[in-house]
């Protein structure tokens, strides 16, 4: 689970200090320049990023399957070997996928004026600039959409039936809540980035929505990986007793 989670906050770094700094740029100065190359970069980390946190979460919910519902085979089954497989194609899939959308956003001619509606390079606002025709990676879009959110999602919720399953034949009280503990943090995560996922893609990019769609994106970008280590470290006893033991020296003074 650690393993996995390494590469979960390697992806949330990545897409925090791809997007935050630009924002806050755009914020403190009412607007930015950034040039054409520089936005398709940051699109491309953004894509990656993202990517790359649907598979490992849907990489994180087997390991939490195996290690509930096979417990005697876990060992055998998640060893090193697979571990290392596992985040390796977690990344090389969300770095191919995104390069493929961002190869159709360069075929694309762009016409002025050349002004994003956004605080960073995201696809629907790109996709606006463009005086070509839109409606091939719109479908290249829906049709990597499948793979990357619908096919994980519906792979996590599965995995979590198995999961419950599991857990209620469990005879004892204390065993039913060690087994939940194992799985509650990695649940959380998951309902808090797919939420805000699907939200985000369900609301339209134009029109009256535009700024609902920009506060899901500022979720998707900073609040669900701000959220993510808090979520995990208070599961850790020590990390839970520190902090207790701040609160009550800043009480104290």
């Amino acid at each position: 689970m650690y393993f996995f989670l390494c590469h979960l906050s390697v992806s949330d770094i990545l897409l925090i200090t791809n997007i935050v700094p630009q924002m806050l740029q755009v914020i403190l100065e009412e607007g930015a320049t950034i040039p054409l190359t520089s936005c398709i970069t940051q699109f491309i980390f953004n894509g990656v990023s993202a990517t790359a946190g649907c598979f490992l979460l849907t990489v994180m919910s087997y390991d939490r399957y195996l290690a509930i519902c096979n417990p005697l085979l876990y060992s055998s089954i998640m060893d090193a070997r697979l571990c290392y497989t596992l985040a390796t194609l977690c990344w090389l899939l969300g770095f191919t996928l995104t390069l493929i959308l961002a190869w159709l956003l360069c075929e694309l001619q762009l016409c002025g004026p050349n002004v994003i509606d956004h605080f960073f390079c995201e696809l629907g606002p790109l996709l606006e600039l463009s005086c070509s025709d839109t409606s091939i990676v719109e479908i290249v879009v829906f049709v990597l959409a499948i793979p990357v959110i619908a096919f994980p999602f519906v792979f996590i919720l599965l995995t979590y039936v198995y999961i419950s399953l599991t857990i209620l034949r469990i005879p004892s009280t204390t065993g039913k809540q060690k087994a939940f503990s194992t799985c509650s943090s990695h649940l959380a995560v998951v309902c808090v980035y797919y939420g805000t996922l699907i939200a985000k893609y369900m609301a339209p990019s134009r029109g009256e929505l535009r700024n609902l769609n920009k506060v899901l994106s500022l979720l998707c970008t900073v609040v669900t990986p701000l959220f993510n280590p808090i979520i995990y470290s208070l599961r850790n006893q020590e990390i839970r007793a520190a902090l207790r033991k701040c609160i009550w020296m800043v009480i104290g003074r």
